[in-house]
């Protein structure tokens, strides 16, 4: 377990921030205390107590932004759909859910009971500080007192454990297990045609009336939108740093006053042997474990070199033992602290004398020592001017800020003044109210294309205001040539809608012609078709997945029978499904999927256990309104 906890820190930390940060994601510092609290607005409820169209708001926000800084590439216009919106009010009604239940059903522990989990569940290892208390720089970063935290850890255990109690009791049996395998893995027999639409578009040939008739039923399927020709300038860091020069001697300067930053921490690596002791052990039997450490002692001093094989027959560290006591290198912070102290004050091939820790006695023999050392000045030149250049354009973007504002504001008619007095680069683009596909930028702000599509923008041809973009980032725009969304002609447009057209006009023709075998199928029951397969869900044949779910459908009882499935764009497909066909390797298959049907009658019975908690607690999702719209802009100067 000693190695480990120190071998899995990087894991522990993420499982962290997914099992147990969503809570903090969605309720904030003060979202367990707010739980008991009505509100106005309401946009759910959950035991009757509601939830505000702030917090949802709150969570909303909390959630995209905890998405960026995860995927920073992601389109921001992913979190303004109403699917994700429905996301995470779902995820805080869920959160409230299993509040109610915990604290109905006395399931939110105790603070002796909370304290003994913190010390001892492995996820909280990233927060405690080797003594086993809480680290309070970690949950200043969090944006946390230690109360609020301590909050925050109960109701996240309890919620826990109400979830628990429903996952952990789902069994599958051999039964059950080749039950659900016979439904979802039957094979069928079918004798099958496909119509493929492209078969009839190759014998139509529209006349012009009908390509005029069908632009004129479909004009917004053709339509041009509005876009407008732009020009814009981005104050940003990056911009800032183009006029920021720095000295020799500054950047020396730099490199001596953060020395520690281009120096490699130290690593050391030991083996060790553990007899454990727990604190609750009995002191003779502690007494006994410490003799045992003292005897193995005597015997590595007599034979340094025998080291792992006694740790392999005698240590009671599974993770290491069998590696003869090898726990790899690691660096402070990474051990509990009697036996980090131990091995930081030990030279290379030293043997500690019996070092005293949670979990027990240890014999350490360091092994290896790496790291300490400064890099070189030249060596970290680049990273040096790169960062006190950003660190000086932060400090530059406040004033540049200031300026950059008033003047697309005062002198509006033109992007020219700011761009001479700040030294930014001019950037042209042709953009639509709704951002481009792979977009970024200020190009990628759904903020800044409202601006430029503003009416005194549009109609002056006049300075956007500065718009903020986040993140040390300003934009303002101007339009060169506006173009209003229109209906082209046909001469415009002519070989999409004759496109469209043909698309259209050979489904229907193929679906007319698949309804037409159907029925004649069905009148001449011997009647063959030209292909056979034997598919299952795993075994699609090349089949499209409607085809296959439609074929699955058919009673046992009722074959053979003939269908017809509507492909869509694929065509249409006729079908005579013949027969059952016995799964293949019934046995095996068994013992395969047994784990992942127990996992999902797991999840199963989890999602109905959790249905029957919204019941109970009456959560109600009150209708999903749109977010209010930001006031649309300008008005006048």
């Amino acid at each position: 377990m000693f190695d480990f906890v120190r071998s899995h820190t990087r894991l522990f930390q993420f499982i962290l921030v997914i099992l147990v940060f969503p809570s903090f994601v969605f309720f904030g510092v003060q979202g367990y205390s707010r739980f008991t609290e009505g509100g106005r607005d309401e946009v759910a409820s959950v035991d009757g107590r509601g939830i505000s169209r702030a917090e949802w708001e709150q969570a909303h926000q909390r959630a995209a932004e905890r998405i960026r800084r995860q995927m920073p590439g992601v389109d921001p216009k992913a979190f303004d759909t109403l699917e994700f919106r429905r996301e995470t009010l779902e995820s805080l009604v869920r959160e409230r859910v299993l509040m109610a239940a915990a604290q109905k059903q006395f399931l939110l522990p105790s603070d002796e009971r909370l304290a003994r989990l913190f010390r001892s569940d492995p996820q909280m290892a990233p927060m405690r500080n080797p003594d086993g208390t809480v680290n309070k720089d970690i949950l200043a970063a969090q944006g946390l007192t230690s109360e609020g935290f301590a909050q925050q850890l109960r109701g996240d255990f309890g919620m826990r454990q109400v979830m628990t109690v429903a996952g952990g009791a789902a069994l599958a049996s051999k039964a059950t297990v080749s039950a659900a395998l016979n439904a979802w893995l039957q094979r069928r027999e079918i004798q099958y045609e496909i119509l493929d639409p492209k078969a009839y578009s190759n014998k139509l040939q529209p006349s012009p009336a009908e390509l005029e008739a069908y632009l004129k039923g479909h004009e917004s399927d053709f339509k041009l939108p509005e876009q407008a020709q732009i020009e814009y300038v981005v104050l940003d860091l990056a911009s800032l740093k183009k006029s920021v020069s720095v000295s020799e001697e500054d950047l020396r300067k730099y490199y001596e006053e953060n020395a520690s930053r281009y120096t490699a921490a130290e690593e050391r690596r030991a083996s060790h042997i553990l007899i454990k002791a727990d604190k609750d052990m009995s002191a003779p039997d502690r007494k006994k474990a410490r003799e045992q450490a003292e005897s193995l002692l005597s015997q590595v001093r007599k034979s340094p070199n025998a080291f792992a094989d006694l740790a392999r027959k005698n240590s009671q560290d599974p993770g290491s033992a069998a590696k003869g006591g090898d726990l790899d290198f690691f660096g402070r912070g990474a051990m509990v602290k009697p036996f980090e102290d131990a091995v930081f004050a030990m030279k290379a091939g030293e043997i500690s004398p019996v070092v005293e820790s949670d979990f027990g006695y240890h014999i350490i023999q360091l092994t290896g020592v790496r790291g300490g050392s400064k890099k070189s000045f030249e060596s970290v030149r680049a990273e040096i001017e790169d960062a006190v250049k950003t660190q000086l354009a932060r400090r530059k973007f406040s004033e540049s800020a200031e300026v950059f504002t008033n003047t697309v504001y005062e002198q509006a008619d033109s992007l020219q003044p700011v761009i001479d007095k700040l030294k930014l680069e001019k950037k042209a683009a042709t953009v639509q109210r709704s951002a481009a596909a792979g977009a970024v930028g200020a190009l990628a702000s759904a903020k800044f294309l409202e601006a430029i599509f503003g009416n005194e923008t549009l109609r002056n041809k006049r300075n956007t205001d500065a718009v903020d973009l986040g993140d040390s980032q300003l934009a303002s725009a101007r339009v060169i040539q506006h173009t209003p969304a229109k209906v082209p002609g046909l001469d415009e447009v002519k070989d999409k809608v004759k496109e469209a057209w043909l698309r259209e006009q050979a489904l229907e023709a193929a679906r007319k012609d698949g309804q037409a075998r159907l029925a004649a199928l069905k009148a001449a029951p011997q009647a063959a078709l030209p292909k056979t397969a034997v598919i299952a869900r795993n075994q699609p044949q090349g089949l499209p997945r409607a085809a296959v779910d439609e074929v699955l459908k058919v009673a046992d009882d009722k074959l053979p029978s003939a269908i017809g499935v509507d492909l869509g764009a694929q065509g249409y497909l006729v079908a005579r499904v013949t027969r059952v066909v016995a799964r293949e390797d019934a046995s095996n298959q068994d013992a395969m999927f047994a784990p992942q049907i127990a996992q999902a009658l797991g999840a199963a019975e989890s999602a109905l256990y959790y249905e029957s908690l919204k019941k109970r607690y009456k959560a109600e999702v009150k209708g999903v309104p749109p977010r209010p719209d930001a006031s649309a802009s300008s008005a006048g100067r």
